[in-house]
Order: C-alpha cells, then sequence, then structure tokens
C-alpha cells in the first residue's frame, strides 16, 4: 500500500473512531435526557411548579458544590491518563487512579459536609427556604459523584466511552424510578404536617427533596457498576504495569502536584461557567423580592425555568458527550505534535455540534407548545412555552460554548476559559439586574441574560482557538447550510403539527395521548426531512451521516425510501 493513502487512511479511521466515541456518549446523553423528561412529568404532577422551583434551587447550589468538588475529575483524569498512555506510561496510569481517589475522598467528603450544614444559609439566600430539605438529601451524592467522576474520567482517558455511557443510563433508570416513587411518598408525609401545622409548603418541599433521593440511589448504583467493572480489569491492568518499559514512575507528591494544577483551572472555568445558576436564583430572586413578590411566586416562576431547562438541556447534552470524547483525544494530538490531526478533532467537533444544536434551536421554537403540553399537560404553560420560544437561541450558544472550552481544556490553555468565563458573567449579571430591575421582564431576563453569557463565551473562545492553534474556521458547510437545512425542517414539522392538529377532535388534544399524536409524527418528519437535506445539499456526506447518533439506522431508511439520491 502506497504510504500517503496509508497514512491518509489511518487518520479517517482515528477520525472515525472520535466520532464513534463521541457519538457513544451522546446517544447515552440522549437516552439519559429522554428518561429524564419522562420521568419528570409524573415527578412535575406530584410535586406542581412550586414543588418544581425547590427542586430545581436545590439542584443549582448541588452543582456549584458538585463543580468545586469532582466535576472537573474526569475531565481532569482523563487528560492525564491518556497524555501518558500516549507514552506507553501504564505504571503511572495505575498510580494516577489511586492518587485521583485520595484526592476525591477529600474534597468529595468536605463538599459533603458543606451542603449538609449550610442547607439552610443557602435556601434562605436563594430566597426559597423550603429547599433546604432538598438540600439535605443531595449532600450524601456529591461524595458518591466524587468517586464516580475518578472512575469515568479513568476510562474515557484509554480511549473508551462504554463504560461511562453504560454507567450514566444505569444511573438515570435508577434515578428515574426512586425519584417518582420517593417524591409520592414523601408528598403524603408533607400533605399530613400541613394539616397537623395549617402550613402548605411542607408537601411540595419534602417532595422535591422525595425527587432528589433518585439522584443519590442513580449515582450509587452507578458506582458500584464502576466497582465492579475497575475490579473485573485488575489482572489486566496489573499486567500492563509489569509490561511497562517506559522507565518513568511518577512518585505520589508528583501526581498530587499535576492532579491539582489541572483540576483548579478546570475547576473555576466551569465554576464560574456553570455558577450563572446560583447568581441568576440569588439575584433572581433578591430582584423580585424588592419588586414586591412573595416566596411562593418567586418558587413558581423558578419552576417554570426548571421545565424550560428539561427541553433545553437535551441537544447541549451531546455538545458534552463529545467535549468528554475530544479532550482525551486532543490531549493526545497534542502530545503527539500531530497538527494535522489536532485540527481535524477541532473541526469535526465544532462542526458536529452545530449540526445538532441548530435544528434543535429551531425545534424547540416551532414545536414548544405541543411538546410543553405533552410534558406538562396538568398545569397552564402558557409562560413556559413563551420562554422556550424565546430561549431556544441558547441551545446554539451552549452548545458551542461547552465545545470551544473543552477544545481550549485539551490545547492544555487552561487559563483561557477562565478568564473569558469572568469576562461573560460580568457581561450577565449586568443584563440581567437590567432586565429584571429596569424592563420587568422577570423569568425572561433570566433567559435572555444567559444567551448573552452564552454568546460571550462563544465570541471570545473561538477568538482564542483561531490564536493557538492557527484554525480558520469553514461556515458554508457548518452553519450556512445546517441553518438553512433546519429552517425547511422546521416549516414541515409545523406543517406535520399543525395539520395533525386539526384533524384530531378538541377534547382528545386536552391529553397527553393526543399530544403524543401531534408530538411524534411532527418530530419524526423533522429528522427525515433534516437528514435527506443535509445530504442532499452536500451539507454532509452519507458517511458523515452514519457517525451522528442513530446514523447508521436513519441512513438505511433513507436509503430504503431513496431519499438519498
Amino acid at each position: 500500500m502506497n504510504p500517503r493513502t496509508s497514512r491518509k487512511k489511518n487518520r479517517k479511521q482515528k477520525a472515525a473512531d472520535f466520532v464513534i466515541q463521541g457519538s457513544i456518549l451522546a446517544m447515552a446523553g440522549i437516552v439519559v435526557r429522554i428518561i429524564g423528561m419522562l420521568y419528570r412529568m409524573p415527578l412535575n404532577d406530584i410535586i406542581g411548579k412550586q414543588g418544581n422551583g425547590y427542586y430545581t434551587s436545590a439542584f443549582n447550589v448541588y452543582n456549584i458544590l458538585l463543580i468545586l468538588s469532582s466535576y472537573s475529575m474526569p475531565v481532569a483524569v482523563s487528560k492525564m491518563i491518556s497524555a501518558r498512555l500516549a507514552r506507553g506510561e501504564h505504571r503511572n496510569c495505575s498510580r494516577i487512579l489511586k492518587a485521583a481517589l485520595i484526592y476525591a475522598t477529600a474534597v468529595g467528603g468536605i463538599a459533603a459536609v458543606v451542603l449538609w450544614f449550610g442547607a439552610d444559609l443557602f435556601a434562605e439566600l436563594i430566597k426559597t427556604p423550603f429547599s433546604r430539605y432538598a438540600l439535605k438529601t443531595l449532600a450524601p451524592t456529591i461524595w458518591i459523584m466524587a468517586y464516580l467522576g475518578v472512575l469515568r474520567g479513568y476510562f474515557q482517558g484509554t480511549g473508551t466511552m462504554v463504560p461511562t455511557a453504560v454507567s450514566q443510563i444505569l444511573e438515570q433508570i435508577v434515578n428515574a424510578v426512586v425519584s417518582v416513587v420517593a417524591a409520592g411518598v414523601l408528598f403524603g408525609v408533607g400533605t399530613s404536617i400541613n394539616a397537623a401545622q395549617g402550613a402548605r409548603d411542607y408537601s411540595y418541599a419534602l417532595g422535591a427533596a422525595g425527587g432528589t433521593i433518585g439522584t443519590g440511589a442513580g449515582a450509587l448504583t452507578a458506582f458500584l457498576f464502576f466497582i465492579c467493572l475497575t475490579a473485573s480489569k485488575g489482572r489486566e491492568r496489573r499486567q500492563l504495569v509489569r509490561e511497562d518499559v517506559s522507565g518513568r514512575t511518577e512518585s505520589y507528591r508528583r501526581i498530587f502536584y499535576v492532579l491539582t494544577i489541572t483540576v483548579l483551572p478546570i475547576v473555576i472555568s466551569s465554576g464560574i461557567y456553570n455558577c450563572s445558576n446560583v447568581v441568576d436564583n440569588y439575584l433572581f430572586g433578591q430582584g423580585m423580592d424588592k419588586l414586591g413578590y412573595l416566596e411562593d411566586s418567586i418558587a413558581t416562576y423558578w419552576g417554570v425555568l426548571g421545565q424550560y431547562q428539561l427541553l433545553f438541556n437535551i441537544p447541549v447534552a451531546v455538545s458534552n458527550a463529545l467535549s468528554s470524547s475530544l479532550i482525551p483525544s486532543l490531549t493526545r494530538a497534542v502530545a503527539n505534535r500531530n497538527r494535522r490531526e489536532k485540527l481535524e478533532r477541532i473541526a469535526t467537533s465544532i462542526r458536529f455540534s452545530l449540526l445538532i444544536a441548530i435544528p434543535a434551536a429551531v425545534g424547540i421554537t416551532v414545536l414548544a407548545k405541543p411538546v410543553c403540553n405533552l410534558l406538562f399537560i396538568s398545569e397552564d404553560n402558557t409562560m413556559l412555552i413563551r420562554l422556550s420560544m424565546a430561549g431556544s437561541l441558547a441551545v446554539v450558544f451552549y452548545s458551542l460554548s461547552t465545545v470551544t472550552n473543552a477544545i481550549l481544556q485539551g490545547l492544555n490553555h487552561m487559563d483561557v476559559p477562565i478568564r473569558h468565563a469572568v469576562i461573560a458573567l460580568v457581561i450577565h449579571v449586568a443584563a440581567l439586574e437590567v432586565f429584571l430591575m429596569i424592563f420587568k421582564m422577570e423569568i425572561y431576563s433570566v433567559v435572555f441574560a444567559n444567551i448573552i453569557f452564552a454568546l460571550v463565551m462563544c465570541l471570545l473562545n473561538g477568538h482564542a482557538i483561531a490564536r493557538f492553534a492557527r484554525y480558520r474556521q469553514e461556515y458554508k458547510r457548518t452553519l450556512i447550510l445546517p441553518t438553512i437545512c433546519a429552517g425547511f425542517m422546521g416549516a414541515a414539522a409545523y406543517g406535520v403539527y399543525r395539520g395533525i392538529y386539526a384533524l384530531l377532535p378538541h377534547r382528545l388534544m386536552r391529553g397527553r395521548i393526543g399530544m403524543a399524536i401531534v408530538v411524534f409524527p411532527s418530530v419524526a418528519v423533522a429528522i427525515l426531512v433534516y437528514a435527506v437535506l443535509l445530504v442532499r445539499f452536500r451539507a454532509v456526506e452519507e458517511e458523515e451521516l452514519k457517525g451522528m447518533p442513530g446514523g447508521r439506522r436513519l441512513v438505511r431508511l433513507l436509503n430504503r425510501f431513496r431519499l438519498l439520491g
């Protein structure tokens, strides 16, 4: 075989492996978010918008402590493992795993203690005092997640995303079942307390706490899965350590130092990047209080935002999954000084992310009403529908900013996303104050401020990537053609939705069955139209479509009906 042909084939194979690994996590992320949507329907029916407000507020605080303690562990560990595997240092990989587990014990334990004893203070600060029960319930989960983050990062660093994908699905299934059951039981307990004390908030507060019990149960299940998997791989790992001929053994002191300096920039950048939710929660609660709104009204508004985020998180999950597979892959390319592979990884990740995010934003816009009414049928969803339509653009910017953050981390410019996140957060806070206190835009002010935050991150990250990697963004096949295809897709989906809606009896449309009859065909048509147009307009090749989540099955279906030409 010609050496040039061989190298080209090898590059294509590596690119295909990268997309496949990203697709595995992306599919798992989509499945997890769909399960999340499904169980949030009965959960929301149980605890209502007020309970959902306590639930969402508790998770905002929990997420910040999770970020500060262990959220960065998968990225940091996978980055360290992949860099050493590229040099054949199996002994150091084993030592990194041990050191990271010790590190997780310390930081996870501290975060759990802070959340447990600080629950009352956090709840008062965000003007939802009844969220304290959910906060305390989440405290043990942080400790479990620290260990889980280390084990996920270890296997991601070895180049396989399958264990993480399987564990995420197991975690969410257990989470769904336990959350709904526990919420129902504790809501009943809260109702009894309400009757005894002449109150009305305990049922919502304890119901929300029940919903968070499932998070801990799911995390524990995933952790037990990894314990079994790690134990089963123990003999193989010890054999690789014995065969290590790299001649380099890092001290544990050195490993802890490297782990710390790897974790800290990720913690700070992720903390600032994600703390906007807690900042929003605090500023919104304080601002609405000054404007004369009651605590239960503030919780209800925040509950609507939580419902919007449920839709928003599904397409963003694809970018999160892509980032998880991108960082170790990009780290290996940088370690091997392979410029071509590095640029290919950057281009593929940005393009793949936008191919999913753009149609998702269009879909949320045109199908907001039927989708919201399907998920939350028992309530008046007027505000949620408007919020979803107004905030759909956030899907694109958050997806892109997530991937570009990962690119900069993979390029070893760990401090750059920190600076960008600080700048974006300052602009975000200023925008939120203006929208809320001057224009009196209520919960819409949070959504618009979030769009501005993500947009600023995208612009700053894009400029930095171009400078550090000497990367030039291609726009036609990455942005312009997918947007055109998504526009036609949206028109087709909306047409199907309105057509079916007009044909069905009005009485049927008041229930979930009627909404499902409207939503599922509309989504199916949207996927088919978008896939066909992508190939017809040459925005993607058929082989690229196969690399996307569910792409091979979709290509077979389209070829069966001769839609790809």
